[in-house]
């Protein structure tokens, strides 16, 4: 089962993204648990500073931005089937 966390600190993109990972993985049909991570200095273990942040075990896949629902499937389904450390195509 995948881990899937959001990185936030309860600003209103947080709570969308948050909500587009849930309506994601139900029209995916995906398993995952869902964690926020709000404890600022478990944050910063990401070397992060702004959110919200999308992790899908344990691998940065979105920052900065809310992550719209297809997306977020694409890069569920991305992270099933690729060998990278990188989900950005550019620097692997």
């Amino acid at each position: 089962m995948k881990t899937i966390k959001v990185l936030w600190t309860g600003c209103p993109n947080c709570i969308r993204l948050e909500n587009n990972v849930k309506l994601a993985l139900e029209k995916a049909g995906i398993e995952a648990s869902i964690e926020k991570v709000t404890d600022i200095a478990e944050i910063m273990t990401y070397n992060i500073m702004s959110t919200p942040w999308l992790v899908i075990d344990e691998k940065l896949v979105s920052y900065w931005k809310v992550t719209e629902i297809d997306e977020i499937i694409s890069l569920l389904n991305w992270e099933e089937n690729s060998q990278k450390s990188c989900w950005c195509n550019s620097c692997c």
